[in-house]
């Protein structure tokens, strides 16, 4: 079976290889793994002092460092994020991300009453 390298799209039931970059990861870039109507997942790369200041996304998301480590901040709280480590946040909830090293992360967002008319 043939494991899919970034940074081609994903599609259902193809495995994808996010194993950290390691010295590589300074030339790596963000990309979409897969886009649907209520669920988005992105491989995101964030270079050491890079910042995404505050916004916000309407769905709930997750982060999970793959590699390097970040500071993110939400809820006037700022976590040390490193590789291994997970957090959820609710939809609507104002964060920002800033790296501390250069650092992949796994992020998803799970998009709220998708499927329903607006």
């Amino acid at each position: 079976m043939t494991i899919t390298h970034p940074p081609q799209h994903a599609y259902p039931g193809m495995p994808f290889n996010l194993l950290p970059e390691g010295a590589s990861l300074a030339d790596a870039t963000t990309f979409p793994l897969v886009k649907e109507e209520s669920f988005e997942a992105i491989r995101m790369v964030i270079h050491q002092g890079q910042e995404i200041s505050d916004h916000q996304v309407e769905g709930a998301i997750t982060i999970y460092c793959l590699d390097g480590r970040i500071a993110f901040t939400a809820s006037g709280e700022t976590r040390d994020l490193h590789a291994g480590h997970w957090l959820f946040l609710p939809g609507n909830e104002p964060h920002s991300l800033r790296g501390i090293e250069d650092s992949s992360l796994l992020l998803t967002i799970l998009f709220p009453n998708a499927g329903a008319e607006r």
